[in-house]
């Protein structure tokens, strides 16, 4: 449309951009995008102009990609009312340091492998405990290393469904025993335990964990990520390799902690062998 009203109290692109600390061609953007539309637009010429008033949510949007975030997320947080969006950039910046945190333990992964045997695994602690006998609910799978996570959450969503309600329910950590190896080239299988109390009667395939003593240690949210986590298992082979025992039956992973709740920096999970 031709503009024919008072843009006296308006500002121009120009001037909306030097005021709001955003380039005119990041104001395109972020209109196209829906984020931050003009007060008006003169379709003949192209000329933009906006109200004062939209300085703020501008400068807003400006601070936000100084910290690299997706424009999704920061339509989300400009649109929230202030409580919400505190809550919102809360959230991002959680997910930030989870994802700075899984990079430097991927690092470090990366150092002892190009290190080979001089590579040093001294900065996991192994500890050798008892586990008695559990009856678990189980669920079992071929599965790739792209899709592992997805089925885990769904299978132990499905689980935790089958025993609620019945018994006393749960009696220790979910645990989940690879029973070969998972990559992008090997499906395992992989199997997810969740014991339960002896007795409970649940709609879903149980068995007996036998007891037995393992190996292992206890590694942070950060490093449970693939292929960082694979530091941890090795760190476990080298103890078998050093006190000359035998592995017995296949490597686990018990989390013990709310994974989701927990911070990258949390201890959340053992990665534990069976010993012979």
């Amino acid at each position: 449309m031709v503009i024919d009203v008072d843009t006296s109290d308006l500002l121009t692109i120009g001037v909306f951009a030097r005021r709001s600390w955003l380039s005119p061609r990041a104001l395109r953007l972020y209109e196209q995008q829906g984020l931050l539309l003009p007060a008006l637009v003169d379709e003949r010429t192209g000329y933009r102009w906006y109200r004062p008033d939209q300085l703020e949510a501008a400068r807003l949007v400006a601070r936000l990609r100084r910290l690299e975030m997706p424009l999704a997320r920061i339509a989300e947080i400009v649109a929230a009312p202030r409580g919400d969006a505190i809550g919102l950039l809360d959230a991002y910046w959680t997910d930030e340091e989870y994802r700075v945190a899984a990079r430097r333990e991927l690092v470090n992964h990366l150092r002892i492998r190009l290190l080979g045997e001089e590579g040093d695994l001294s900065m996991y602690d192994i500890q050798v405990r008892d586990v008695p006998e559990q009856l678990v609910l189980t669920e079992q799978r071929h599965v790739r290393v792209q899709e592992l996570q997805g089925w885990i959450d769904e299978g132990i969503g499905r689980l935790l469904k089958a025993a609620t309600g019945h018994g006393d329910g749960l009696a220790g950590p979910c645990f989940i025993i690879y029973h070969g190896a998972v990559n992008e080239d090997s499906d395992g299988p992989v199997e997810i335990c969740l014991p339960i109390t002896p007795g409970s009667d649940v709609a879903a395939a149980t068995r007996v964990e036998a007891a037995h003593r393992e190996a292992y240690t206890r590694i942070k949210k950060s490093q449970v990520e693939f292929p960082q986590i694979l530091s941890a298992y090795d760190a476990v082979q080298q103890w078998f390799d050093r006190e000359g025992a035998t592995p017995l039956g296949a490597p686990r992973e018990v989390y013990f902690a709310d994974f989701m709740a927990a911070g990258p920096d949390d201890l959340v999970c053992d990665i534990a062998q069976p010993i012979e």
